[in-house]
């Protein structure tokens, strides 16, 4: 039997990067699995695709995480569409990033609103849900940025550490409702962000990894499989760095 067989997902920030290798994932599982895109909708009908292609129901929903009334719309129609919602894997986010003092409020609020507002959001929609369920998991993206800050990244390490601060509580809160809660904090992973950057920069980032490499997106993938699944079952409010070592 598949880890996630009979396990519906909704995953925000599906369509690529480290989304779509959390999506797959759980498809090659068993999961049947909702994801959200914001804009490209021929990029997401094609991981749809490919998550049907393993046997299982796939949807994309184009939906804005950081709104609340669109988090609201969301939750309803997947659960109208799946019947219910297992596992949340709440990973849209965005980095606006720049030295404080060139720092605007819009670049602020635009990551504050969009990486932990989100997270508030679909939670606070999918909870009751899953109460009335006695059960879900659900797993907030968090970074290795959230836990040791990063030069020019004050938006990006507010909105990644507060995100910790929210599935601890979580976890203290739903727990004896059967719910768990936990974040992840993945270091230098392998997307299209890190394939833009100059190799010098690259070169830096490197230097300081135990592991000497960027993580892949399906190793985070991995860890989301092992959370959503029963065989965590005794695991919640933590936070598991996947980093090669950077924070140790």
């Amino acid at each position: 039997m598949k880890l996630l067989e009979g396990k519906v997902a909704l995953v925000t920030g599906g369509s690529r990067g480290i989304g779509a290798a959390i999506a797959l994932r759980f498809a090659e599982q068993g999961a049947d699995v909702a994801f959200t895109y914001r804009s490209s909708a021929e990029q997401a009908n094609e991981v749809a695709a490919q998550l049907s292609e393993q046997g299982v129901k796939a949807k994309a929903y184009q939906s804005d995480a950081s709104s609340y009334q669109a988090a609201e719309a969301l939750a309803n129609a997947v659960l109208e569409e799946f019947g219910k919602v297992d596992i949340l894997v709440n990973n849209a986010g965005v980095t606006r990033d720049n030295l404080m003092l060139r720092m605007t409020e819009e670049m602020w609020d635009e990551v504050i609103q969009t990486n932990l507002k989100s997270i508030f959001n679909l939670t606070k929609h999918l909870i009751r849900p899953m109460m009335k369920n006695r059960g879900g998991s659900i797993i907030n993206m968090s970074s290795i940025v959230g836990v040791t800050g990063n030069a020019g990244q004050a938006n990006y390490a507010a909105s990644k550490a507060g995100i910790i601060g929210f599935s601890k509580s979580i976890a203290k809160e739903m727990g004896s409702r059967g719910i768990r809660c936990n974040a992840i904090a993945p270091g230098f992973i392998e997307t299209d962000m890190t394939d833009a950057l100059d190799e010098k920069v690259k070169e830096g980032y490197l230097a300081n990894i135990p592991m000497k490499r960027l993580g892949r997106a399906e190793e985070v993938a991995d860890v989301c499989v092992f959370l959503g699944s029963d065989m965590s079952t005794y695991v919640s409010g933590q936070v598991i760095s996947v980093c090669g070592a950077l924070n140790t």
